[in-house]
C-alpha cells in the first residue's frame, strides 16, 4: 500500500497511542493554510447553534454564498414553526461592499419582520461585513426599536477564527436574549437542555425522559427552539450540557449571572444516556421520587435495546471503526457505543477537541489508535487505509472520503434524518451500523477483493 506523507506543520496535531515520546496534542488553533482543513468557518459554527430556533429570523448579512449554509445542509426539525428554514440574505453587490451595506440590511429587516413577524430576528456578520465596518449593531438597535421585537447581531465573520469561535458568538447572542427580562424565580425540578439541536427529532425523545422523571424542561437551546422558551431559560435549576463543545460558554455566563449550576452529559448510548439521567436525578436529592422514577425508566429502556445489541455484536465482533466528529465529547460515546456491539476504533479525530478532550481519547484508546485534531481529507485518508477500518463515521465531508476508499459510511451529524440519541437511538446506530458493514458490496472492492479472493484459495 502506497504511504502518504503528512505535512511537517501537521505533526503535533497527530498522535498514535503506544508511540515513543510524550502526549503533547497541539490544539485550540487556527487551521495551517493549505491543508484543506475539515473545519467549518465562524459563521457556519454560528449559524449550527442559532437556526434551530423555529420562529426567529434568520438574515445573513453578505454575498449571496453564505446563504448556501441553510436549513437542509444540516436539519433541524421542528414541531410547529418552520421560519427557521428560510434562507435569508441581504446579498451584498460589489456596490454595497464600496458604499456600505447598512441601508441594505435595514430595508430587508423592516421588509422580512414585516411580512413574516418572527418572535426574534438574528443577523449573522459574514466577513465581508467584518472587513467593510457596517455598524451592525446601531442597525439592529434602530430596527429593534421601529418593530418592537429583538433584532440580535452575531459577529461570526468567517475570518475571526475557527467554528469554535462562531459557536462563542452565538453564545453571546442568546445570552443577549435571555438576558433581556427580568431574572424569574428559579423553578423547583427544572432543567435546561443545552446543545441539543433536533437533527433527527432527538429533542423529543429526550424530553420525554425527563417528563417520564417527573423533571420540568424548562427549554431546549436550541433544538426545536422557540424565541420565548429561551427568554425563560433564566428561570431553570440547573443546566444539562449536551454538545460541550457548543455551548458551554452561555451555561458558564448563566451560572455567573443568574447562579445556575451546569453538568455535562451525553445522551448517546446506553451507557452514556443512562448516567446523564441519573446524574440528573441525583441533582434533586431533595425528591427520592425522582431517583426511583429515573431506576424504573432506564431498567425498562435497557431490557428492550439489549436483547437487538447481542445479535448485532456477533456479526461486528472485531470490526474497525474509524470516527471523525465536531466536539471531542461525542468521541467519548461513541468510542463507548461501538465497544458494546463489538467493535474497535482505530482512529479518532475531532475538530474542536481541547488538550483535556485529548487526554481522555488517549485512555480511552486501545494501542494503535490514531488521535488527530483538526484534520484533512489527505490525513483521514491515509489512516483508514493504513488500519484497514471498515466502517468511517462523520459528517457530510467525510462521506466522499470513505466510498471513495471503499469503505462503510454512517452518518453522525449533518444529513441524517433518525434520531440516534437515547436508548431507541442506539438501537438505530446498532442497525445502521450493522448494516452498513456487513453488506456484501465491500468485498467487491479493489482492495477488499484480493483479501477475499485468498481467503478463497
Amino acid at each position: 500500500m502506497k504511504q502518504i506523507s503528512v505535512l511537517k506543520e501537521r505533526e503535533k496535531q497527530i498522535f498514535e497511542k503506544g508511540s515513543t515520546g510524550p502526549f503533547e496534542m497541539s490544539c485550540e488553533k487556527k487551521s495551517l493554510a493549505g491543508a484543506v482543513s475539515q473545519r467549518a468557518c465562524v459563521f457556519c459554527g454560528s449559524r449550527v447553534v442559532l437556526y434551530p430556533i423555529a420562529n426567529a429570523l434568520h438574515l445573513i448579512h453578505g454575498p449571496i454564498g453564505c446563504a448556501s449554509y441553510t436549513w437542509d445542509i444540516r436539519g433541524a426539525l421542528s414541531s410547529g414553526p418552520q421560519l427557521h428554514r428560510m434562507s435569508f440574505s441581504t446579498d451584498l453587490s460589489e456596490t454595497d461592499i464600496i458604499y456600505g451595506g447598512e441601508k441594505k440590511l435595514e430595508a430587508a429587516l423592516v421588509e422580512l419582520i414585516g411580512q413574516y413577524r418572527p418572535k426574534a430576528a438574528f443577523i449573522y456578520c459574514t466577513c465581508i461585513v467584518g472587513i467593510i465596518g457596517d455598524d451592525v449593531d446601531a442597525v439592529c438597535k434602530k430596527v429593534e426599536g421601529l418593530t418592537g421585537i429583538p433584532v440580535i447581531p452575531v459577529h461570526s465573520e468567517g475570518f475571526k477564527g475557527t467554528k469554535k469561535d462562531g459557536y462563542k458568538a452565538a453564545c453571546d447572542a442568546l445570552f443577549n436574549l435571555i438576558r433581556r427580562p427580568p431574572a424569574p424565580v428559579p423553578l423547583p425540578r427544572s432543567i435546561n437542555i443545552l446543545g441539543e439541536f433536533n437533527i433527527g427529532g432527538e429533542t423529543w425523545i429526550i424530553k420525554r425522559y425527563y417528563e417520564a422523571m417527573g423533571v420540568r424542561v424548562v427549554s431546549v437551546i436550541t433544538g426545536d427552539g422557540r424565541v420565548d422558551e429561551v427568554t425563560r431559560a433564566a428561570g431553570a435549576s440547573l443546566n444539562v450540557v449536551q454538545c460541550s463543545g457548543s455551548v458551554t460558554h452561555l451555561a458558564k455566563m448563566m451560572e455567573k449571572e443568574y447562579g445556575i449550576p451546569y453538568i455535562r452529559v451525553s445522551y448517546f448510548g446506553i451507557e452514556d444516556t443512562s448516567d446523564a439521567l441519573y446524574q440528573v436525578a441525583s441533582f434533586f436529592k431533595e425528591s427520592p421520587d425522582i431517583l426511583e422514577k429515573t431506576r424504573c425508566l432506564v431498567q425498562k429502556e435497557v431490557q428492550k435495546v439489549l436483547p437487538f445489541l447481542d445479535i448485532v455484536k456477533k456479526d461486528l465482533a472485531g470490526r474497525k471503526a474509524a470516527l471523525y466528529v465536531g466536539g471531542a465529547f461525542k468521541a467519548f460515546s461513541l468510542i463507548k457505543a461501538l465497544k458494546t456491539i463489538g467493535m474497535d476504533v482505530v482512529l479518532a479525530g475531532s475538530q474542536t477537541g481541547t488538550a483535556e478532550d485529548y487526554e481522555i481519547l488517549r485512555q480511552m484508546c486501545a494501542p494503535g489508535t490514531v488521535i488527530l485534531d483538526d484534520a484533512n481529507p489527505l490525513e483521514l485518508a491515509k489512516y483508514v487505509m493504513e488500519k484497514d477500518a471498515d466502517l468511517f463515521i462523520g459528517g457530510v465531508k467525510e462521506r466522499p472520503i470513505a466510498y471513495k476508499l471503499g469503505i462503510g459510511f454512517c452518518d453522525h451529524n449533518h444529513e441524517r434524518k433518525i434520531p440516534l440519541a437515547g436508548f431507541e437511538g442506539m438501537i438505530n446506530f446498532a442497525k445502521e451500523v450493522h448494516e452498513t458493514v456487513t453488506s456484501p458490496v465491500w468485498d467487491l472492492v479493489p482492495r477488499r477483493a484480493l483479501t477475499t479472493d485468498k481467503k478463497d484459495r
